[in-house]
């Protein structure tokens, strides 16, 4: 079967979404919001208290294609927020980096994109705090019709592709072009013709991202926002109360003034017969860094499953050139035998 992919474009525009608001149509968005599948408890009272928090922003391969299992979430990442600060910091995490299943027994590693289908948003807010060592406070997860949706929604967008781009029936050639929803989705969906793989595929999400906020800017279109929160309803699960997303978009807009977006990328290694990439602990430890200073956090050394499978791996990272994708030994850690 086909692993097709939805893209981080789509729920960052979420986030933009809340952010962008500020504190404008505040009762109409109130009113859509209704439709979204919001737990009646909360998690966390970070938001609540003011305070900076992290958010796992989740988009999981269901909503186009027939798709109407669980899914695995194909685009994993992890953002905080910090109004005091008035930035954003976030990261993406590779759907194919090697990591533990944070609640699950035995002690399972595999394809982080595997820990939604497992344990849905719980294990997923596990295993990305543990892989790097940030608090997760919430979760945010959208399906692929979404992204549809909200690209029709601002008109289409237009980006400049770098190279042909082919799939699942769209052909988009290298060029400046005008893309509806349908063409956005495989401009963000496509992997293997990149030469970069799935890091060049993040790039190009970012394109998609950054033409839709500039729509939204305009205010045609942001006076129409509750709308379409209101037809995304369906496509979003949240463990933030309807309270906090109004408290979000009156007191953490700010946030917004600043927004770094940055890639954790690791190296190719083939496990199980598959292919995997093993994120270095200096790269983990940066990235939580970075997170954690947005948060008001002091450093913590990252001690977990994958600092110590990496300890235990010194000669696969004296190698670069991932292109042989050399063997990364597990020593006696399980793993499942499914290829995600």
């Amino acid at each position: 079967m086909k692993k097709f992919k939805i893209i981080s474009i789509i729920i960052g525009i979420i986030l933009v979404i809340i952010l962008g608001i500020g504190g404008l149509f505040v009762y109409r968005t109130q009113e859509s919001l209704k439709s979204l599948d919001t737990n009646k408890n909360s998690v966390s009272k970070k938001i609540d208290q003011s305070k900076p928090f992290s958010i796992l922003l989740l988009g999981a391969d269901t909503g186009t294609d027939g798709r109407v299992d669980r899914g695995n979430s194909d685009t994993m990442m992890l953002l905080t927020l910090n109004p005091q600060k008035k930035q954003t910091v976030a990261y993406s995490i590779p759907r194919d980096a090697l990591a533990e299943m944070v609640g699950d027994s035995p002690k399972n590693v595999q394809k982080i994109n595997a820990a939604y289908n497992i344990g849905l948003s719980k294990m997923a807010k596990k295993t990305v705090g543990s892989l790097l060592g940030v608090p997760v406070d919430y979760h945010v997860a959208i399906n692929m019709e979404a992204l549809e949706k909200t690209v029709d929604f601002v008109g289409g967008v237009t980006v400049t592709s770098p190279m042909n781009v082919s799939f699942d029936g769209v052909t988009i050639p290298k060029g400046t072009h005008h893309l509806n929803g349908k063409e956005a989705l495989t401009y963000a969906r496509m992997r293997y013709q990149d030469p970069r793989g799935d890091y060049g595929r993040q790039i190009r999400q970012q394109q998609i991202l950054r033409a839709v906020v500039k729509k939204l800017e305009q205010p045609k279109y942001l006076v129409k926002v509750p709308d379409l929160i209101k037809k995304l309803g369906s496509d979003i699960n949240t463990d933030l109360t309807t309270s906090q997303i109004d408290q979000i978009i009156l007191k953490y807009h700010s946030s917004a003034k600043k927004m770094e977006f940055n890639q954790i990328q690791g190296q190719t290694a083939w496990i199980n017969e598959s292919s995997y990439q093993i994120l270095p602990t200096s790269t983990m430890q940066s990235a939580s860094d970075k997170l954690r200073a947005n948060l008001g956090l002091e450093q913590q050394t990252l001690d977990n499953t994958e600092t110590r499978l990496n300890a235990k791996n010194p000669a696969f990272f004296a190698n670069e050139d991932d292109t042989d994708y050399d063997t990364f030994d597990l020593d006696t850690v399980h793993y499942s035998n499914n290829t995600y």
